[in-house]
């Protein structure tokens, strides 16, 4: 994203792993200062993990953590824009997580969102048709070519509601 971006946006990323929501939601205090164009955030893959058949954090949740943080989020007067989680693959994942849950996390995303962000960069229909191409086998992660390809989406998506100088 940087090279991509360069010359036209410095980009900055949190330094952790957000994790599920409800860790997006207590570290909102924790915003940094300044002024601040455009915030890409997402959320999901965390959240939906699975335990013993029950979510980390089950939908109602997950749909209250984020009208939180777009709420925190918001208070910056950046640009906001949610990106979709990405597909899980199917097979043997640590941890356990299932192909059919991101679409419903995503959907749930969308209705909580709808109209409380500026844009959506919807990776989750972008990797799909190319998943086995650039997703890791049984595994969230990406290949190198597979991290381009998302790095090229978001950036596109980024650019899309910089302001214009």
């Amino acid at each position: 994203m940087r090279k991509l971006l360069a010359g036209k946006a410095n980009v900055h990323r949190i330094g952790e792993n957000g994790g599920p929501t409800w860790n997006g939601v207590a570290h909102l205090d924790r915003l940094p200062t300044g002024h601040w164009d455009v915030i890409t955030f997402n959320f999901g893959l965390h959240d939906l993990k699975l335990d013993a058949g029950t979510h980390q954090v089950e939908i109602p949740w997950y749909e209250a953590n984020l009208k939180a943080i777009v709420a925190g989020l918001r208070k910056t007067g950046a640009k906001l824009v949610w990106v979709t989680t990405t597909p899980v693959p199917a097979g043997r994942l640590n941890p356990q997580r299932s192909p059919g849950d991101v679409p419903v996390y995503n959907a749930a995303a969308l209705k909580v969102l709808k109209g409380k962000v500026d844009a959506v960069c919807d990776l989750y229909s972008a990797v799909l048709p190319r998943e086995p191409e650039l997703q890791l086998k049984e595994n969230v992660h990406f290949s190198a070519a597979g991290y381009e390809f998302l790095a090229e989406n978001v950036a596109r998506c980024v650019e899309g509601q910089l302001p214009r100088r």
